[in-house]
């Protein structure tokens, strides 16, 4: 059975591309209808697409195995944005009025704007999160209808690289992909996985993915910091290799005996029994962990930093989040208090929200965590509607005008417009008698009339004089293809 109402989303990460399609209940609950995921480490690296063909290639593949799901077709879809190269700026706009006036909203859209035209030697402006108006000598989050002369505007601007947006937008205009609209995915995620309170209170949100870790600060319900940091679980499975191992079983081994703890008793009890490795090697379990605990320190402690960074330090009365795949790892809650000396730490397994459908594909380990924020950030249908399929191309010409000119034969008459041909036929249907005229005299003068009209009337009938009236009329111009 076919669905006809439907939101979905792709994510395209270091370590896979997911798609998902889920619709929302009268609960507010959301079902997820289909879910599909493969690889990614051909074609991402560090959170953006380098190889434009395999992400196309992949994104295809994720659209039809979602399309043999739902039983009908994607129509759009919702695509995340993330890398090594998102962060923040922070823009100031000042604006002074002749006389003190009421702030209005078209003020405040066109500061907005002004912002946005803030030059940026090869990044872009992916969203903008307004901080504060300062009018006169008051701060303010909405200025609309506050009196004033002079306001100043203090904007956060997320930005990235134009390279990342622009090998995403080719990797699905390549597909063939429509995008509904391409949103900042760790927003999105922020929003799925942290409660008011915690926005409202101060909060941190780190995302500990495979190729990148994203450090987020809220205060008041406000975006305040933004930073991606070029490290992940990648670096964890890369440094696991130096036990002359490959990365999938450097991979399988952290997570199955991988600890972001190393205790001083490792020497003793679990910790020294060996990890027998796929050559027939033995490494015992301390040493294993060593090698994890000491990468995953460097990325907790770089995390930590960049929390300092913020300034809101001491403002996260919430405390920090942690979430993404690598938040998986056990002891990662402990060594991030050990780090930051912060105990109010706690892990984001999944999204607020309850999803119900694909529990198995989905679990609720985090490391959909993005993908679902994505989901429930969209808005819009992107069903196709089943009365719609691809529309054709329309035609400037009428059927009857399709039709080749063939010359008339003597038992013929010279077809006429279509109007003129439906007048005709009602007169024809009440002809008068005429008995003073003969039918030979009467078919003479009739010959002479076509001979006379024939080259107006194939003007007017013929697609060449039709498109002459459209150039005149306006309905045209010299730009515009003509397809027969």
């Amino acid at each position: 059975m076919s669905t006809t109402d439907f939101i979905a989303a792709i994510e395209l990460s270091s370590s896979r591309i997911a798609g998902i399609a889920g619709k929302r209940q009268n609960d507010g609950s959301t079902e997820v209808l289909a879910y599909a995921c493969e690889d990614s480490s051909a074609f991402v690296r560090k959170g953006q697409v380098y190889n434009i063909d395999k992400a196309a290639h992949a994104i295809q593949n994720i659209v039809t195995e979602l399309e043999k799901q739902l039983g009908t077709t994607v129509a759009k879809v919702y695509a995340g944005i993330a890398g090594q190269s998102l962060r923040t700026v922070e823009n100031r706009v000042n604006h002074t009025l002749e006389e003190e006036d009421i702030i209005s909203a078209g003020l405040v859209d066109r500061l907005c704007d002004e912002n946005r035209d803030l030059p940026l030697a090869d990044m872009c402006v992916l969203d903008v999160a307004p901080q504060e108006y300062k009018i006169d000598n008051a701060l303010h989050t909405d200025p609309v209808g506050v009196a004033g002369r002079n306001i100043t505007a203090r904007f956060l601007n997320i930005i990235a690289r134009h390279q990342l947006r622009k090998n995403l937008e080719q990797a699905f205009e390549k597909a063939g992909v429509k995008v509904a609209d391409m949103l900042v995915a760790p927003l999105a995620m922020a929003h799925a996985v942290l409660t008011e309170s915690e926005m409202r209170a101060g909060c941190a949100l780190v995302d500990l993915g495979a190729g990148t870790t994203t450090v987020q600060v809220y205060k008041n319900n406000i975006l305040r910091y933004l930073c991606v940091l070029p490290l992940g679980g990648n670096n964890i499975t890369h440094d696991l290799t130096s036990l002359k191992i490959e990365e999938g079983e450097a991979e399988n081994l952290k997570l199955h005996y991988g600890n972001a703890i190393c205790t001083d008793d490792d020497d003793d009890d679990e910790a020294s029994v060996p990890c027998r490795l796929n050559d027939g090697r033995d490494v015992k379990l301390h040493e294993l962990n060593d090698i994890v605990g000491a990468r995953a320190e460097e990325i907790m402690s770089n995390a930590w930093n960049q929390i300092q960074l913020s300034g809101y330090e001491n403002e996260l009365f919430a405390g920090v989040v942690l979430t993404g795949g690598g938040s998986c790892l056990p002891g990662t809650e402990t060594l991030f208090r050990n780090v930051s000396r912060t105990d109010k730490v706690r892990t984001a397994r999944f999204v607020r929200e309850s999803l119900h459908g694909h529990e198995e594909e989905l679990g609720q380990d985090a490391r959909l965590n993005t993908l679902l924020g994505l989901l429930l950030a969209g808005r819009d249908n992107c069903a196709r509607p089943s009365s719609a399929s691809r529309p054709a191309q329309a035609s400037i010409f009428t059927q009857e005008e399709m039709k080749p000119d063939t010359p008339p034969t003597p038992a013929q008459t010279v077809e006429t417009p279509h109007t003129e041909t439906t007048h005709k036929t009602e007169e024809n249907e009440k002809p008068v008698q005429d008995t003073s005229k003969t039918p030979e005299k009467e078919q003479e003068k009739e010959d002479k009339g076509k001979n006379k009209n024939h080259g107006k009337d194939k003007k007017k009938s013929s697609p060449f004089g039709k498109i002459i009236d459209l150039f005149r009329d306006g309905m045209l111009d010299e730009s515009d293809s003509i397809k027969n």
